[in-house]
């Protein structure tokens, strides 16, 4: 009872600032946003954590670099989140997205098969997938569930018209049922999106940033067991407003008689990827989730 009141008046919050960002015109809810993340996320146990994973994959930057740093990826997911309770006003205005490899785009459009995406957190990761939605594409996605069952809910629609296919909880308690329903959507020619740059402790240990971290192989497992295709993709943010670059790019995926280190292989050539990106964006980056065991920042000084 104590619970499912706490519940709705979480969402009911939720609602009040969906609400209140609804009101204003979309690039001035986004910078409204920014400065309220600015504002209240450093004061945050996550302002730390941040810092640390930043001295720990960026050794060769200053305290003050740093901090800038982590500024800005308040700022831009200030913005991602007014995105997410105004994706249908984002999504109406085709002019604020360019891709950056069309020629791919265009490849897939014509011989569009079973195909992973898998993608960091950056930018807005949210519309990285709208390239493949755009040429037609059966696109689903998988995605973290809120523990809030009517936050959850409120979210899932504001993504669905994203994901055709459907929206699968990683962590439903359906377990293997939602496995094989996402192996049904790929094997039967569909698009899945997930984000992979997260920690998996269940995961394999792959390089990141010149250090083990376990990742997860649900896209690399994907593509080697279910015969799928997979690329990474990204999506950067230009300037303060929301407008974009979509990049993808297709990965080989190994067949070897071992299909465990395929796998692992191809997770860490996925993991490679990432960095290549974030170093290159560092600021557009989630730098506040965990990445590393934290016993791995002993002796890291910021």
């Amino acid at each position: 009872m104590f619970l499912d009141l706490r519940q709705r008046l979480e969402y009911g919050a939720v609602l009040a600032i969906a609400a209140i960002l609804r009101a204003m015109p979309l690039d001035v809810a986004t910078a409204f946003s920014a400065r309220a993340w600015r504002f209240l996320a450093p004061k945050t146990h996550r302002q730390a954590r941040a810092l640390r994973n930043l001295a720990k994959a960026m050794p060769e930057t200053t305290r003050a670099e740093r901090e800038a740093i982590v500024d800005e990826m308040w700022d831009n997911l200030g913005r991602v989140m007014a995105e997410t309770f105004l994706i249908d006003r984002l999504l109406n205005d085709r002019s604020r997205f360019a891709i950056e490899n069309p020629e791919l785009l265009e490849q897939y459009r014509s011989e569009m098969g079973p195909l992973v995406v898998a993608a960091p957190h950056m930018g807005n990761w949210e519309i990285a997938i709208l390239p493949l939605l755009s040429i037609g594409a059966n696109t689903a996605g998988v995605y973290r569930l809120v523990e809030n069952p009517y936050v959850d809910r409120y979210i899932r629609n504001k993504r669905a018209q994203l994901y055709p296919g459907g929206l699968f909880a990683s962590k439903s308690n359906e377990g293997l049922a939602t496995i094989m329903r996402i192996a049904t959507h790929v094997r039967s020619g569909g698009a899945l999106g997930m984000l992979a740059d997260l920690a998996d402790w269940g995961g394999v240990q792959v390089p990141f940033f010149g250090h083990p971290m376990y990742a997860t192989v649900a896209p690399a497992w994907l593509a080697r067991r279910a015969g799928t295709r997979l690329a990474v993709g990204r999506c950067i943010r230009i300037g303060k407003e929301s407008r974009f670059s979509i990049a993808f790019k297709e990965l080989e995926v190994p067949r070897t008689g071992d299909a465990n280190e395929d796998i692992k292989v191809l997770t860490a050539a996925i993991q490679r990827e990432f960095e290549a990106w974030i170093r290159e964006h560092p600021s557009q980056w989630m730098w506040s989730n965990k990445r590393w065991p934290e016993a791995a920042f002993e002796g890291v000084h910021h």
